[in-house]
């Protein structure tokens, strides 16, 4: 038997530790196993690049993959259908079609279980190679593995690494905080990762307080600590109000500390782009490059009209978060979610392996059930609470 892995997309702190556990569980089965991952993703699959990965008894060498993050077989952004997209990255020639190229790659490979690891673009490119291989009656196992610190892959409760990069998002600004004595009118704008999903951002700022509410304020303002606004793109926003809002605090703390998601205010900023005759840049999934949008700056320089600061700073945690090592609570969970995907690849069940948030169990999802970009629950008790203590 041959298994294959490949790391897809962003960075986030599972998938070492995710091609670790499951080589840990194939090298307790049988000693004619090898494995091989694809380098940089699909990328390394159309390119037929790949490295030889340890299958063997002792867990010693693999055991090492959970003491670090990223992942050492590398990750690229590929869609298999965007034929434009990898003819313009040289992936492909002119004639050829990258599904059946990918296909063929692993035929010639003698690939008998693929897993991909990665978030919902990988997830739904995953989808269209099986369903290739379905059609062309190609008998390869495929097994997605949810990856992403969004954690906004639907129907799947919880996405791998998604609660240590909240964890080191708090770790981020609990530092930068201090920042705020450096002047007397400050503001301090902490953009977090996050496309069309502000949970990352929300459950950061709830372990930041959960970090917060340890610390003696006895000598120290509390106030100045705390979160002043959180931004989300889930949440519908009366500037006025809010700028409102945020100048009375201004006036209490003489700083301001806000969060703001990276796919925030994304609509408002489009129609600024437009009124300059500029356009938002897009990936070839077709989203929205977050990266050259930069909502934290465009929200910082919106208030500064109405709200005067002698000190502005602008601090983005996404790849100090994302690039973790799985912290102790998700290397658990990690183990669960791959010791379950390796109990259906030797059933040769093809799907993503997750909490099914749909029935509450953990479950082989069928490829053309998953879907991206699922929202933050504003809804939810624990978010509700933290928008009162922001907002009270």
């Amino acid at each position: 038997m041959k298994i294959a892995f490949l790391t897809s997309g962003g960075n986030a702190p599972c998938l070492n530790s995710s091609i670790g556990r499951l080589l840990f569980n194939f090298s307790k089965t049988s000693s004619d196993i090898t494995a091989i991952g694809y380098l940089n993703g699909f990328s390394g699959l159309l390119k037929g690049k790949s490295i030889a990965l340890p299958i063997n008894s002792n867990s010693t060498r693999i055991d090492s993959l959970y003491e670090f993050g990223g992942s050492l077989i590398g990750n690229s952004r590929v869609k298999l259908t965007n034929i434009t997209d990898c003819l313009k990255k040289g992936l492909i020639k002119d004639d050829e079609i990258p599904l059946e190229v990918s296909a063929k790659q692993l035929i010639k490979d003698k690939v008998d279980i693929l897993f991909t690891i990665g978030g919902d673009d990988t997830n739904t490119t995953a989808k269209d190679l099986k369903n290739f291989i379905n059609s062309n009656n190609i008998d390869i196992t495929v097994i997605g593995i949810p990856k992403t610190i969004d954690n906004d892959i639907f129907p799947v409760r919880r996405s791998l690494g998604s609660y240590t990069a909240a964890k080191y998002g708090a770790i981020f600004f609990e530092n930068i905080v201090n920042e705020n004595f450096m002047a007397e009118k400050h503001l301090i704008v902490h953009e977090v990762m996050g496309r069309n999903s502000g949970w990352l951002s929300a459950f950061t700022a709830k372990m930041y307080f959960d970090k917060l509410d340890q610390k003696d304020f006895d000598i120290i303002n509390k106030k100045r600590y705390e979160i002043h606004g959180i931004y989300l793109p889930e949440r519908e926003l009366n500037f006025d109000k809010e700028i409102e809002r945020l100048s009375n605090v201004m006036e209490q703390t003489n700083c301001l500390n806000l969060f703001v998601c990276e796919g925030a205010f994304l609509e408002e900023i489009e129609k600024d782009l437009g009124r300059t005759g500029n356009s938002v840049q897009k990936d070839a999934f077709g989203h929205v490059r977050l990266d050259s949008v930069n909502a934290a700056k465009w929200f910082s320089e919106l208030i500064s009209q109405e709200i005067d600061f002698d000190r502005i700073l602008i601090q983005k945690s996404g790849y100090f978060s994302r690039s973790a090592a799985p912290n102790s609570d998700d290397l658990d969970y990690i183990f669960k979610i791959c010791d379950f995907a390796f109990d259906n690849a030797l059933k040769a069940n093809s799907g993503v392996v997750g909490e099914d948030q749909r029935t509450g169990q953990l479950s082989c999802i069928d490829f053309n059930e998953i879907k991206g970009d699922k929202g933050l629950d504003i809804n939810s008790k624990w978010f509700l609470e933290l928008i009162h203590r922001i907002e009270k």
